[in-house]
């Protein structure tokens, strides 16, 4: 039986990409994972300074802002991780 889940290309701005290293990267999830499970996956491959940045993070899947985290993630979709911005 062929193993299967949800692949995800995670983006990463300003902060969060200082914190991760990266400008994006493929993350492999079970199906039915949830932008709650990519956030524990990502704190566990970025234990550095990202964990923090998440916490107050916002996040956008296929372009749309997502409030929340139990959201299932589409198959080959796009998280977009954006810390708070200042100014305005």
């Amino acid at each position: 039986m062929p193993v299967t889940g949800t692949r995800v290309r995670v983006r990463y701005f300003a902060s969060a990409r200082a914190a991760a290293g990266v400008e994006s990267e493929a993350l492999e999830l079970p199906d039915g994972a949830t932008v709650a499970d990519a956030m524990a996956a990502l704190r566990t491959r970025h234990p550095g300074s990202l964990p923090r940045i998440l916490d107050a993070a916002s996040f956008l899947v296929d372009g749309v802002a997502v409030r929340d985290p139990d959201r299932p993630l589409p198959a080959d979709g796009e998280l977009d991780v954006l810390p708070p911005f200042a100014g305005g």
